[in-house]
């Protein structure tokens, strides 16, 4: 169930990441005018140190439905399993093979890419989809009363709708909200995301294996109070490493750093005791980005009093730093806002459909964050009895040849997987417009058909007097 808005308005996309583009995309399949704005230029982006990011199934069969799978096959690779390893020793724990089954009722794949390939992707869709982009565009303020944008240049642009999709201190959602939410909550672990060439990979014996397994593998190191996933990439030569790891020591600044400039040192210092194969990945990275790691709680509003700004992405649901499902739930957002506004008929709609894009998204991704937090704490359990039970439960099923996520705890976190990826962020739209949609739209016409009644009974007999 899609097609072309009725009526078609202006949207201003404050943010031209994941969440900006993809809202570009979905917004211009529907008929919508769009224009993003990105604060940084062209070359700036092409500088920042993104690293690798990791498609699950429930995102990329959205894109392949937008028609951008042999776009994102060709910078991509196909997942087939994960490796499990302790980070302190290097020792194998198990291994787990994606179900077919599980892939082929979601409908998508499990892709690993550099995130400036998806970038690129989704820039390349959005301009092909007749969306603007301006780059080197700062946004000053905005107002939901208007609507309208503020430039640092003092230019003022106008719109019927403002998208907050600028991430994690997002200058929109600080105008609905009142105050940056982020500078409320302390950071309890920094996210270092950073690359390995291939060709030194293959070069060395101890880690040409993880770059050439028979089948594309994530693994995952699991450590005390520290992580580490490593992954194939597609469209470059290269292996992403992402690292999980406590704060560095008190008096040193550990601010979010995208653009380089970053010491590799620094990034070593907080390996602490780790298997070797880790510690030669980390000498051959290039530069890392680091972000801070917070456990930011739910945004209550995510639509200005005006009904004329929204928030999406990161800006409205932040998750923990390199979180799976990071990307996707930008992406998921998209397709439920703009399948929204494939109905809009009126203006008078516009409100509403905002609000019920909160409705619709808010305890799914209040779910998503959740599992992403357990995620997180299933691979940098502290060492204690409960983390070595789950070792060792692991070390038993493979011993006898199964899954490492065949049952027990680490199965529950399976079927926490396998349900976030059958979820069909469209359908979810659609059903909501069947379900509430009509309903009020026929509420509405009922209501203008008695006042128009009313109005020709009292003219009536008005007529009738004189």
């Amino acid at each position: 169930m899609s097609g072309k808005a009725e009526l078609t308005i202006n949207f201003l996309v404050v943010g031209g990441g994941i969440a900006g583009l993809s809202c570009a995309i979905a917004l211009r399949r529907v008929g919508h005018r769009v224009v993003v704005l990105e604060r940084y230029s062209d070359s700036d982006i092409s500088k920042m140190s993104h690293g690798g990011i990791r498609l699950p199934p429930n995102v990329s069969k959205v894109l392949f439905h937008w028609g951008l799978e042999r776009a994102l096959r060709q910078v991509s690779v196909t997942s087939s399993a994960m490796e499990i390893e302790i980070y302190e020793t290097g020792e194998f724990i198990g291994t787990h093979h994606w179900e077919e089954e599980v892939l082929r009722v979601t409908g998508g794949d499990f892709l690993f890419l550099h995130h400036a390939g998806l970038r690129q992707v989704l820039y390349d869709a959005a301009i092909a989809a007749g969306a603007e982009v301006r780059a080197g565009t700062t946004v000053a303020s905005v107002n939901g009363d208007g609507p309208r944008v503020t430039l640092s240049t003092g230019e003022t642009l106008l719109a019927d709708v403002i998208v907050g999709a600028d991430g994690r201190s997002s200058i929109v959602q600080q105008a609905i909200v009142g105050d940056d939410v982020l500078d409320t909550v302390p950071y309890q672990y920094l996210f270092y995301n950073t690359t390995v060439p291939g060709a030194l990979m293959r070069a060395d014996p101890e880690l040409a294996p993880l770059f050439e397994q028979p089948v594309e593998t994530m693994f995952i190191w699991l450590g005390n109070n520290r992580s580490a996933v490593a992954f194939r990439m597609g469209g470059n030569d290269e292996f992403a490493l992402h690292l999980w790891v406590p704060p560095r020591q008190k008096g040193l600044s550990d601010d979010d750093c995208w653009g380089g400039g970053l010491d590799l040192k620094e990034m070593r210092r907080q390996l602490g005791e780790c298997e070797p194969r880790l510690l030669k990945m980390t000498n051959l990275a290039a530069t890392p980005s680091r972000v801070q790691v917070r456990k930011v709680p739910p945004i209550e509003d995510w639509v200005d009093k005006h009904g004329r700004m929204v928030i999406i992405g990161e800006a409205a649901h932040p998750l923990p730093a390199g979180s799976l499902q990071g990307g996707a739930m930008a992406v998921e957002d998209a397709a439920v806002f703009a399948r929204l506004f494939s109905h809009l008929r009126d203006r008078e709609q516009i409100s509403t459909f905002l609000h019920a894009f909160q409705d619709l998204r808010e305890d799914r991704c209040a779910s998503v964050v959740h599992t992403e937090r357990c995620n997180l704490y299933f691979q940098m359990m502290p060492a204690g009895p409960q983390q070595e039970q789950r070792d060792q439960d692991m070390r038993a099923k493979t011993a006898q040849g199964e899954s490492v996520f065949g049952g027990g705890k680490a199965s529950e976190q399976w079927e926490q997987l396998k349900e976030l990826w059958g979820y069909d962020a469209e359908d979810e739209a659609d059903d909501w417009w069947v379900k509430w949609g009509l309903l009020r739209e026929r509420a509405k016409q009922r209501s203008l058909d008695m006042e128009a009644e009313m109005n020709i009974a009292r003219l009536s007999c008005l007529g009738m007097r004189s």
